[in-house]
């Protein structure tokens, strides 16, 4: 044990016991489901507050202590490994300085999954957005075909899939490329930074996280990083119809680029799309020629698009496309992607992950062409200070295909210490601008109370955003039924 403790962790296949210092975290939870799954025990700490990843942990048998403590690490098991998050301190959080002090390594999560994917073929999602559920439709399809992955996707659930995290016994790692930092406070490097692909997706490039970057080409200059890190048959496949993803194409390198979308430029095209209320229809084409129908139970264009990188890339991946046909009839969706809370009085009630302008707009755009008669509310929490200062304007152009708006007061995350004139009240009339009935209501309890006096059968009533709000959304629900 201490020869493993004394010295560098170059791998994480002959250690044995796992400690996940904000193990709730969705990137975390999954990578502990695939160690737990691995053989490893595994143990961790988190907040108390309830997590869209606490059913999966619990349902794996993997305790979670409540609050962060030194002695949580001397205490409970003294694991070969602890793994952190970049939130709640990262480095510094006290169960990770008193790991340090016992000897015991320490990694950051992005560093540790980088390790957990080596040795395996790699298939690697990255874009601002669309990255969850494109990595989820291959692991599906993987999974579908027989070929039993290990993936990392993060979210709290996949559904036709299961638990988000997966250790397999085939030769391919999928999982979710994120381009923020590895730990905010000690280590600028982009997370996807650790993983090296023989496969990668790229969904878009966007500015998203403008508490890591300066500007759009910062980000881009990561992605092209990335690129640069990939081994084996070295394939990437880029959507065409972004045109900050461009770039990629000009600096491939030694990659093999293969491009898609709905553009004619595409290699690969999505054709023929068409929408009813649960399914979604439409037509792979190659080089101009058709490939075949294919069928998928999630709404939108944005959608459509990450099934059809996700097809490209299982059919780079070794697999016919009768059985990517199989494996994206399948999925059903993951946690917090549109994900239908209940029914109600006639009004349907959803929940989704969307924090950025362009992930509202395509969200709802997708509600739109499900339901293209019906009501819909969207019911928006602004997540973090700097991304609502950043990209105020764009959020106020960003709720086109909603009826319908109910802003709240922003969820500032942990690493923020200034409102930067941020409120939710500045956000609510931003949308103002565009929308005419637009209503500011800044907690749940105010929500509430929007909603009961205006909602009506065959309402579409969803809730959006990354910060708590999918509590709301249930506890309003449960509430409203």
């Amino acid at each position: 044990m201490n020869s493993v403790k004394n010295r560098d962790i170059t791998s994480l296949s002959n250690l044995h016991s796992l400690y996940f210092v904000g193990i709730k975290g969705i990137a975390m939870a999954s990578l502990a489901v695939w160690a737990k799954e691995k053989g490893c025990q595994v143990i961790g700490s988190d907040v108390g507050d309830e997590f869209p990843s606490d059913i999966v942990l619990h349902d794996k048998g993997i305790q979670v202590l409540k609050g962060f403590d030194a002695h949580n690490i001397s205490s409970h098991i003294k694991p070969d490994l602890i793994i952190y998050t970049g939130a709640h301190g990262g480095r510094d959080n006290p169960e990770v300085v008193e790991g340090r002090k016992l000897g015991i390594p320490t990694l950051p999560h992005g560093k540790a999954l980088g390790l957990a994917m080596s040795g395996k073929r790699q298939i690697s999602v990255a874009g601002s957005h669309g990255k969850t559920t494109t990595t989820a439709i291959i692991a599906t399809i993987l999974i579908s075909a027989g070929v039993d992955p290990s993936y990392a996707i993060g979210c709290g659930k996949v559904r036709g899939l299961g638990p988000p995290g997966h250790f397999g016994r085939g030769d391919y790692f999928i999982a979710e490329a994120d381009e923020y930092v590895t730990d905010p406070t000690h280590d600028p490097t982009p997370r996807f930074l650790w993983q090296t692909p023989e496969i990668l997706v790229v969904t878009n490039v966007d500015y998203d996280h403008p508490d890591a970057y300066s500007s759009l080409t910062a980000v881009q200059r990561a992605f092209q990083k990335l690129l640069q890190r990939q081994i084996g048959r070295k394939i990437c496949i880029v959507n065409i119809d972004d045109p900050a993803s461009h770039g990629l194409l000009k600096k491939s390198g030694n990659s093999t680029i293969i491009t898609y979308g709905s553009s004619d430029k595409a290699r690969y095209q999505a054709k023929h799309i068409s929408f009813e209320r649960g399914k979604t229809t439409f037509e792979i084409y190659r080089d101009k020629g058709g490939i075949g129908i294919f069928t998928i139970y999630v709404p939108g264009v944005h959608n459509v698009l990450n099934a059809l990188a996700a097809a490209v890339a299982s059919h780079e991946a070794g697999l016919s496309w009768e059985q990517v046909r199989l494996g994206l009839s399948r999925f059903r969706g993951a946690k917090r992607r549109f994900e239908e809370i209940g029914q109600a009085h006639g009004v349907t009630f959803f929940d989704d992950y969307a924090h950025h302008p362009k992930e509202i707009a395509a969200t709802l755009a997708a509600v739109r062409s499900w339901y293209p008669k019906d009501r819909v509310i969207a019911v928006f929490q602004p997540h973090t200070y700097s991304r609502t200062k950043s990209l105020l304007s764009e959020f106020g152009l960003a709720f086109k295909d909603a009826d319908i708006v109910v802003t709240t007061d922003i969820y500032g995350s942990a690493r923020e210490t200034e409102t930067l004139g941020m409120t939710g009240e500045v956000f609510a009339n931003e949308v103002k601008k565009h929308k005419n009935v637009v209503c500011y209501a800044q907690n749940s309890e105010a929500v509430y109370a929007v909603l009961a006096s205006m909602i009506k059968k065959d309402d579409i009533v969803i809730f959006m955003g990354a910060g708590n709000i999918y509590l709301w959304g249930k506890e309003i629900y449960k509430s409203i039924t």
